[in-house]
């Protein structure tokens, strides 16, 4: 998504400049993150400017796969994000560069490195499915803390099991 920044400033003296474009970002998925397939993103926006500034206000709308957390399985996680990058035509100080102003070297301003990057970084570490989880396998089962506390205090320990006999032949004598 590249812009013309004579043309920015030519059409931004009327009011902002508005814009809504369809943005391929699918080289996300070679990247090493968790992103298994996005579509493109749809980006909507405007653009001001202020002096040799130039401020760019959009949302990034679109759907990416991510694997669940617990299975592994395809989850499809939509997403919609706002975001505010400034370029700038001038010298930056240190004051610009921390308040994230990305100077401009050319004389063609190109969105789709800052779109890629908000992706990535609202991209959430873990999702999970709907789907149903196994529950148990071969030599494995998942429980509740609960049902386990109660199953232990129920079972006698094997080393012990003569002991407890023992106690109740006394407890039958007592009654």
């Amino acid at each position: 998504m590249k812009f013309s920044t004579t043309e920015l400033r030519n059409n931004t003296v009327d009011g902002p400049v508005v814009f809504d474009e369809m943005v391929d970002v699918s080289e996300l998925e070679n990247l090493n993150n968790d992103i298994r397939q996005i579509n493109p993103v749809r980006v909507k926006g405007i653009c001001t400017a202020d002096k040799d500034e130039f401020i760019f206000s959009f949302s990034i709308e679109g759907k990416m796969i991510l694997p669940c957390a617990r299975t592994l399985v395809d989850v499809e996680y939509p997403f919609d994000i706002k975001a505010t990058e400034i370029f700038s035509a001038s010298a930056l100080d240190e004051a610009d560069e921390e308040e994230d102003v990305h100077p401009i070297a050319e004389e063609e301003l190109d969105l789709t490195p800052y779109i890629k990057e908000n992706i990535i970084l609202e991209t959430p570490y873990r999702v999970f499915s709907d789907e149903k989880a196994l529950e148990e396998g071969d030599g494995w089962s998942f429980f509740e803390e609960d049902e386990h506390e109660a199953e232990q205090e129920n079972k006698i320990d094997p080393r012990l099991a003569k002991l407890q006999n023992l106690l109740d032949k006394n407890k039958k004598k007592d009654e």
